[in-house]
């Protein structure tokens, strides 16, 4: 029986565009492409995500790559900013973990992100008050798809993988957290089919 709904959060619950930032403090699409690759398309942030490397030298490496004065300096001012431009809620998610709550269901979060989002993820994921636990790869040094990290997660909210159902955009994530014994759902953005494989896996109405 499923007790607990686990999300992931880019492209689930919050929508992401890496260069949303870039496209907010440049105009010139040959450097929006260049910072944006050298920032957020990077060896260094899948290691921030990881938490294994600091912002500071994460975003000094990043500049190391950058041809001019003027590319650096948007580069930093991107970096440091980019949790607010970057992301906003999905339409209609917010609701969805209502209906869950209301029902029963216990709500947590498992997501590869850096320590940054400690501190603003708040203001963010809809419904974030309604959640029983929130884990960020960040704090436990290992990502998705990696099985550490759905073990860390049902060790530290002491959850049973097979009363869980994961939700994740990327079908992977889901593979891997269903080798750990959690079953789960590849979410492509149609909140509506969500909802009725749900209704479904739960034996509840939703929609």
């Amino acid at each position: 029986m499923i007790k607990n709904i686990v999300f992931d959060m880019g492209k689930v619950l919050v929508d992401y565009v890496a260069d949303a930032s870039c496209r907010h403090f440049m105009t010139d699409e040959a450097q929006i492409r260049e910072v944006c690759t050298s920032v957020f398309i990077s060896p260094e942030w899948v290691l921030l995500d990881m938490g294994v490397i600091g912002e500071e030298e994460a975003l000094e490496r990043m500049l190391s790559r950058l041809s001019t004065d003027h590319a650096k300096e948007m580069a930093a001012l991107c970096f440091w900013h980019w949790h607010e431009y970057n992301m906003w809620p999905m339409e209609g998610m917010g609701e969805l973990v209502t209906a869950l709550k209301e029902r029963g269901l216990k709500i947590y979060l498992c997501s590869n992100a850096s320590i940054r989002l400690l501190t603003c993820y708040k203001e963010v994921i809809p419904a974030i008050h309604l959640f029983d636990g929130v884990l960020f790869s960040a704090e436990v040094r290992c990502m998705k798809p990696q099985k550490e990290i759905y073990e860390r997660l049902f060790t530290r909210f002491s959850l049973k993988p097979e009363e869980c159902y994961f939700i994740d955009d990327q079908r992977l994530n889901i593979e891997s957290a269903a080798r750990c014994g959690m079953e789960g759902y590849v979410y492509d953005g149609d909140r509506k089919k969500l909802i009725v494989k749900l209704s479904q896996v739960l034996g509840l109405e939703l929609g």
